[in-house]
């Protein structure tokens, strides 16, 4: 139980995690280490130790060292799509190392091409038991010299009492829209174990542990919801204030859910019928239905002792704890996410606790694992919040899995046949993870539409129907099923005609796919030979490529805060230009718009500080922080005025309510020019995101060299409904004809000045909405890259007439849902 010495595995460039452009790594959701960004081509031991496994692509191996540390050497970000391609393993799982020996060989050339980086991440994976420091980062390291040194917790607490003395307590609201589920749970437990204090959070009288993940969700706080923080110890403090700004500021957003009525039960028991349920996942699959059953995995109740089932429970959670550090590391971004927020739970303070409980009482370490798991189930599912209910999925998850290693039971994945539709009563995400080929769909008896499977489902494009009920039980292996997951049905043994007409469906829509990216490239146009630009919206410097491939014809919005946000200081000028310059020579002689900083509301930036509000949203936020920040913003603008050639890049203002803010700004960008020695002109237009700015558009048009909608806010403000609040996010719809009616001014003023007027906003990537759009005067829409070959395509469909004789009827609508209706008839 000595301090043990990790050596660098190998040689390159050492830096902190923070540094690691991955969530899972920076924000310590797998552990605590460091990263390097390596020279050498082998990977070396970094202590003796037993090998817990090595990932099947070759990119990651675990170690167990002696003191019980378990070391994750993840080679690369993003490296496990490469299929094992530049790889090759040298040791085998369970296989006893010695410091030095040859674990993996890696081919540098190939990985960096195929791979989103080589940054290489070290960590301590069970650092709640340890104190994992780097001596010195941001250097040069050879192979085999000192890197990390990690310390057993016992050894390092010391003698002097940690919890009596200052004691300090703070309230805030939760601002995200499904309040602390799974992953901001995890998130937030893992920044109450950096402080020495304990803590606590308190809500709806009950009192819990805010280092333990499950706790936190057990106590269902909801969107907007105060929770109580209380700390005691020497750091109380500090540890109260780092995680209210946490879960103020610091968790990372998310779009709202409209609510969903779950049909417990189909509309007919007769399997030749269609049975209905909830939509979790969009998309149309045909193919064989394929049974996956989860049997009850029985274990003794009885222990041989509590050493012995202590042992045994350690020793399965690492097993566990290793598949799932290489599913973490996984390409996909969702997958990443959840694989991270089941690590926390596999180490939750409150699980082990009751879990070593009820083994001192005599229980066995499988009986003791499973009562902690369902005792904390049942708490979930006493929320009465579906989304706390389905999280409740992830403990079974993995409780069912710390069990198979703890029995031994665990077989090989299974293998479904590809395009064959998975049933099953209910499904952990772990488990779809786990399955050998890809299923054409999915359908469950249980689940809801917010659960990590259907968030996962979604993410893999895999259709998802959910809460199909008991009769999907009488559903035979092998039988015809075609799952809608957009009208949330699933039919049964349907006949030749259904069979055709469902093949017929996604014939069409795959022929509209291709055809259209096919024809993406080409320039907008309507059928009558009207020009309509179409740009991309950016939100990195990589998705430019993706959206030249995708037929932009420029980018109508880049999203500045990708490099302000999940940092700890704002980035310099040296660094903004790097990246706009990069987004500039991906799009070729295509334009680029540059937003300023969007920051405030719900996109906090915590190293600004930024005084509390009780209303972010009408508060400091968007062009209000930069002309209150003015270093921050000359920063920004002389990074943007430096991107070559002249004249490609132009400027776009967030938030504009007042003819006083662009002066300012156009003052502003005047005094950078100059101070730069730039003799050309920048184009500078501002944002439609409030009803004053559409009402006075003319007056801004007059000033402003281009007008921009942002249909996401402009609703929001125009319906005083907030977006990021579950109760009313269904109503915030921007076909609502209110906004419809301030786009149409906003048009109109611009044309007068003969100004562009673009949408950038959610409802320019809805290509059913472009008729509606250009109808009321819209030139230019810029939509996310996936949406421009669809967008083009149905506008090479509409004529101008067409356009301006069904806006006509919209804004003379009652509701949004009577446009969209209107729509659907068109």
């Amino acid at each position: 139980m000595s301090e043990l010495s990790l050596d660098a595995p190998m040689s390159g460039w050492v830096v902190s995690l923070d540094a690691v452009d991955d969530p899972v790594f920076s924000g310590r959701m797998m552990g605590e280490g460091a990263a390097i960004d390596p020279t050498s081509a082998e990977v070396r031991a970094p202590c003796d130790g037993q090998v817990i496994s090595v990932h099947a692509a070759g990119h990651a191996v675990t170690l167990r060292a002696d003191n019980g540390a378990e070391i994750l050497i993840h080679v690369g970000l993003e490296t496990v799509a490469l299929g094992g391609a530049g790889f090759t393993r040298h040791v085998a799982d369970g296989e006893r190392v010695k410091r030095g020996a040859h674990l993996l060989s890696v081919d540098l050339d190939i990985v960096a091409h195929g791979s989103k980086s080589l940054l290489t991440p070290v960590l301590v994976t069970n650092a709640e038991d340890f104190v994992v420091t780097a001596p010195s980062l941001d250097r040069r390291i050879e192979a085999g010299a000192p890197l990390l040194s990690v310390l057993p917790r016992a050894v390092a607490k010391t003698a002097e009492p940690i919890g009596k003395g200052a004691v300090a307590t703070l309230t805030v609201a939760v601002p995200l829209a499904h309040g602390l589920h799974a992953r901001p749970a995890a998130l937030t437990a893992a920044e109450a174990k950096r402080h020495a204090a304990s803590l606590h959070l308190e809500f709806g009288g009950r009192r819990v542990n805010a280092k333990s993940p499950v706790a936190i969700m057990t106590l269902g706080v909801g969107h907007g919801q105060a929770v109580k923080i209380i700390a005691e110890g020497a750091d109380a403090a500090a540890a109260a204030t780092a995680l209210a700004e946490l879960i103020r500021h610091g968790l990372p957003s998310e779009p709202p859910l409209a609510p969903v009525a779950i049909a417990a039960t189909p509309q007919s028991a007769d399997i030749g019928g269609a049975l209905r349920g909830v939509a979790a996942a969009p998309g149309l699959a045909i193919g064989p239905a394929y049974r996956l059953t989860t049997p009850e995995i029985v274990v003794a109740e009885a222990g041989r002792g509590g050493v012995a089932e202590r042992a045994a429970l350690s020793q399965a959670r690492m097993t566990v704890r290793a598949k799932i550090a290489g599913q973490a590391g996984a390409g996909h971004a969702a997958q990443r996410q959840i694989a991270a927020a089941h690590l926390a739970f596999l180490d939750d303070e409150d699980l082990h606790a009751q879990a070593d409980a009820a083994m001192a009482e005599g229980a066995s370490a499988g009986a003791a694992w499973r009562g902690a798991i369902r005792a904390q189930v049942a708490a979930l599912e006493a929320t009465e919040s579906p989304v706390f209910a389905q999280r409740a999925d992830d403990l079974r998850d993995i409780e069912r899995q710390v069990l198979l290693a703890l029995t031994g039971e665990s077989g090989p994945r299974p293998r479904i046949p590809d395009g064959a539709i998975l049933i099953a009563d209910d499904l952990g995400p772990g488990q779809l993870m786990e399955l050998q080929g890809r299923p054409g769909g999915l359908a469950m008896a249980k689940g809801g539409p917010t659960s990590h499977v259907a968030i996962l489902a979604a993410a893999l494009n895999i259709p998802a129907v959910v809460a199909l009920g008991p009769t999907l039980a009488a559903v035979s292996e092998g039988a015809g099923l075609i799952v809608d997951g957009e009208a949330g049905t699933v039919r049964v043994a349907p006949d030749a005609a259904e069979i055709e007409a469902a093949q017929t469906r996604l014939a069409i829509r795959r022929a509209d796919e291709a055809r259209a990216l096919a024809e993406g490239g080409a320039l907008a146009r309507l059928a009558d030979g009207l020009r309509i630009e179409v740009f991309a919206n950016l939100g990195s410097t990589s998705e430019a490529a993706e959206a030249v491939a995708c037929g932009a014809e420029g980018c109508g919005l880049l999203r500045t805060e990708f490099l302000f946000l999940d940092r700890t200081e704002a980035p310099d000028e040296t660094e903004q230009y790097a990246a706009y310059q990069a987004v500039a020579d991906a799009l070729g002689d295509r334009p680029l718009i540059i937003r300023t900083l969007d920051v405030g509301g719900d996109k906090p930036a915590p190293y600004l500080d930024l005084p509390a509000e009780d209303n972010p949203a009408l508060g400091l936020r968007g062009l209000r922080v930069s002309l209150a920040r003015p270093a921050l913003f000359a920063d920004q603008l002389r990074a943007i005025l430096r991107v070559r050639p002249a004249g490609k890049v132009r400027i776009l203002l967030p938030m504009v309510a007042s003819l006083a803010e662009l002066r300012a700004a156009r003052a502003a960008i005047e005094a950078e020019r100059t101070a730069l020695g730039r003799t050309e002109t920048i184009s500078v237009g501002v944002m439609i995101e409030t009803p004053a700015a559409a009402m006075i558009a003319d007056r801004l048009a007059a000033e402003a060299d281009f007008l921009s909608i942002g249909t996401n806010d402009l609703t929001q403000y125009a319906l005083a409904m907030d977006r990021g609040n579950p109760q009313v996010a269904a109503g915030v719809d921007a076909l609502h004809p209110a906004v419809l009616r301030l786009i149409a001014e906003t048009a109109r003023a611009g044309s007068a000045r003969e100004r562009t007027v673009a949408v950038c906003g959610g409802l320019a990537a809805e290509p059913a909405a472009a008729a509606i759009l250009v109808g009321l005067g819209v030139t230019e829409l810029s939509a996310p890259p996936a949406a421009l070959p669809a967008l083009k395509a149905k506008l090479r469909s509409l004529t101008l007439a067409d356009c301006q004789a069904l806006a006509a009827r919209a804004v003379e609508c009652d509701g949004p849902a009577e446009v969209r209706a209107l729509l659907r008839e068109e």
